[in-house]
């Protein structure tokens, strides 16, 4: 099997599970059963968690002074400020982007703040599989988006290893001396224990460090939840304080006190009803004017998390019908949808290697304007489509789904951190309803989708620990990832790959 002795050639470089964003939280070991059983108590553990997350973040949040001052710096002196990541931290970083644009975010000029992610603009919505294992690709969009001499770069990374975002950040450093800032989530002494590249990193001087680790995550490896959170809130909280930079830290401590005030409780029946809805084969469109960038961003991560089906081609008649979909009804097609959704022009690849899957002409093809409903009917042959709204005017959120609504009060907050706030919620409901339909087991992504290196590491891990505990013996490495290639071929969309592989073993979980 080529691909697997492919991948087999580097998976030492990719082996991560010694590092806290690839282990098991305690919280929550038993959260796929409580998701089933008693809901009212998962919301109560995945709100346990982001707090506990939200301490130890409000422990290292003084450099945010420091990062609020090279954003000011940068400003005033007429250059640009530019924001990268992959996967969660790529959407994060547009969202930054989307918010200085809108306002929520005060910045002199909004054009000044560039943010892009692996893959193009295209992936916020769609996974560029393979994208992040390249660092060459990072190096080359940051080129490629006009990154000179004086522009600042803040490139994110959950795990601290994708080999995208620090190209990226390497080649930041060689082309500007205005130092860029990497930030991660996990402790230094892992780091440059398991990955080469991470070591380069937090060795180079010319680079500033933001370590925010704040431990495992409420789903093993799931860096969609606390770890990006605790990035977009750094980030954001030193853009809203460039001008008075010692007050950036403090903000997070006004962030958990939000946090703690909203308990999540009444996200139970809207998980209950969600999963219920999927299960008896509807379907759901989100939608959101106020809230857009954060709404779609749950919703388009719950593809790759649990091997959902993507949001659909537009252009392709067999493509099946993802179970939610995000939706602008008062947006007349796909290019203003586009617009609408990121505040100016998509940007996308067009390299002849890359054009097929990240080009402006496949782009193009993924609409959730208002004819989307229209097109769904006739995709899911008539199926009960039930809309979700999130909205709300100033001072409150308001939460609506098929007769249930939910109305919170964000009186005094700012407006950065309610789209925090909601981040954390949509987070938990999603993550909850994913949990009643068995998308994953005790809180590892067995139905995670082995599209890049990390990825496929990870399914292997996953493999190898549950047939240690159900037979107490720890199968070979090189043999699961054989198996696991063999199962990923044969796969059919919805499928979890790490109980396909499981079974081929012979292990019945």
């Amino acid at each position: 099997m080529k691909a697997a002795d492919e991948f087999l050639k580097v998976a030492t470089d990719y082996q991560l599970g010694a590092l806290d964003t690839e282990s098991q939280h305690p919280f929550t070991t038993s959260l796929s059963q409580m998701a089933r059983v008693d809901v009212g108590e998962a919301v109560k553990l995945m709100h346990l968690v982001d707090i506990h997350a939200l301490r130890q973040f409000a422990a290292k949040s003084a450099p945010l002074a420091d990062l609020a001052r090279a954003i000011a710096a940068t400003l005033s002196a007429g250059h640009r400020v530019f924001l990268c990541g992959c996967g969660a931290t790529g959407r994060l970083s547009l969202s930054i982007e989307v918010f200085c644009r809108m306002g929520v975010l005060q910045v002199p000029d909004p054009e000044k703040i560039v943010a892009f992610m692996a893959g193009g603009d295209l992936a916020l919505i769609k996974a560029i599989e393979t994208f992040e294992d390249h660092p060459e690709y990072g190096a080359r969009q940051l080129e490629e988006l006009g990154f000179a001499a004086g522009d600042l770069l803040i490139a994110s990374t959950e795990g601290g290893e994708t080999p995208f975002v620090i190209g990226a950040t390497e080649r930041a450093a060689e082309l500007s001396t205005n130092p860029p800032w990497f930030l991660y989530c996990n402790p230094d002494e892992q780091l440059v224990k398991v990955a080469a590249r991470s070591k380069r990193v937090i060795e180079n001087p010319a680079i500033h460090k933001l370590n925010l680790s704040v431990g495992a995550m409420a789903v093993s490896g799931s860096t969609r939840l606390q770890a990006s959170t605790v990035l977009m809130a750094a980030i954001g909280f030193a853009f809203m304080h460039q001008h008075d930079p010692e007050k950036a830290p403090g903000e997070v401590l006004q962030l958990l006190r939000h946090v703690a005030h909203c308990d999540g409780q009444f996200l139970v029946p809207f998980i209950e009803h969600e999963a219920a809805v999927y299960e008896r084969g509807a379907y759901v469109l989100y939608t959101s004017a106020r809230f857009g960038i954060t709404v779609v961003t749950d919703t388009t991560e719950r593809a790759p998390t649990f091997s959902l089906v993507p949001f659909e081609r537009q252009d392709d008649p067999a493509a099946p019908a993802s179970w939610c979909h995000f939706l602008m009804p008062d947006q007349p097609g796909a290019h203003a949808a586009w617009n609408s959704l990121l505040h100016r022009e998509p940007r996308t690849l067009e390299w002849p290697d890359v054009r097929h899957v990240a080009g402006a002409e496949v782009l193009a093809s993924y609409d959730f304007s208002a004819q989307l409903s229209a097109r769904r009917c006739i995709r899911t042959h008539e199926a009960e489509q039930l809309q979700f709204q999130i909205d709300g005017e100033a001072g409150e959120m308001v939460w609506e789904f098929d007769g249930l609504k939910h109305q919170i009060d964000l009186t005094g907050i700012h407006e950065f951190h309610a789209h925090l706030l909601l981040k954390l919620l949509i987070n938990i409901h999603s993550t909850l309803v994913m949990g009643r339909l068995g998308r994953y087991l005790d809180n590892l992504m067995t139905y995670v989708k082995p599209s890049n290196n990390k990825l496929i590491d990870r399914a292997v891990r996953y493999v190898r620990l549950l047939a240690q505990r159900r037979t107490g013996k720890l199968p070979g490495y090189e043999k699961v990832t054989r198996l696991l290639f063999e199962e990923r071929d044969k796969l059919q969309p919805g499928e979890p790959i790490v109980l396909k592989t499981l079974a081929a073993l012979g292990v019945t979980v």
